[in-house]
């Protein structure tokens, strides 16, 4: 708790800062923390809570969530079709759409389970070839692909900025191609980055280490 308050302090700095009153959710991200670890965030009705795994949010969260029924729950990695109908039974937000095959099934078993989901595409906003995301020149192409002909309720956009570099410029560039889709949503900042993504603009901060600590892996 002592290092969700921190940020919280410190994000609320920032915006003071710029003078703006939109305040971020915190997405705690527990994949490989310990629901020992979690449960104190849980019992101060902090919301919003990420997993990277299917098979790890199943374990954890499934039974878990009828005691917290404030949960949201995010799916921020990577997300394979064949996994795409658990996504949408577990999960409250998903983070990483970054393909049509992936948009189809999703869409497919939002109808079978009837239930809607608040969905990110993920951008791969500098084209990283060992990265997942949709290249900028085909963003407009599948975002009209997912929100009209497939009724996926596109939220906002989502990146991860390459390793070791400035990622105010990709944040930037991220919270343009927001604004030109008039989406009001932008997924961006980890534990390493979250200040400059406060400053760009996001609304959704996805933080583990920063919150639980190191990882035990």
């Amino acid at each position: 708790m002592q290092n969700l308050n921190a940020i919280k302090n410190k994000v609320k700095e920032i915006l003071d800062g710029k003078q703006q009153k939109t305040i971020p959710h915190i997405i705690a991200v527990t994949k490989t923390f310990s629901l020992n670890q979690i449960t104190p965030l849980l019992d101060v009705g902090h919301v919003h809570f990420g997993e990277n795994k299917i098979q790890e949010a199943e374990n954890k969260w499934v039974d878990i969530r009828s005691n917290y029924k404030h949960l949201q729950l995010h799916m921020i990695g990577k997300l394979q079709s064949n996994k795409a109908k658990k996504a949408v039974k577990l999960f409250d937000y998903i983070h990483s759409l970054d393909n049509q095959k992936l948009a189809e099934k999703l869409s497919e078993y939002e109808k079978e389970l009837k239930k809607k989901i608040k969905f990110f595409i993920q951008i791969n906003v500098a084209a990283e070839s060992q990265k997942s995301g949709i290249m900028l020149e085909d963003l407009d192409d599948f975002y009209f692909y997912c929100s009209k002909d497939l009724s996926l309720n596109i939220i906002g956009l989502m990146c991860l900025p390459p390793a070791e570099s400035d990622s105010k410029k990709y944040f930037q560039l991220l919270k343009k191609n927001t604004e030109k889709f008039n989406l009001r949503e932008l997924s961006m900042g980890m534990s390493s980055d979250y200040e400059d993504a406060v400053i760009n603009g996001s609304t959704y901060l996805r933080l583990g280490t920063a919150i639980f600590g190191e990882r035990n892996i």
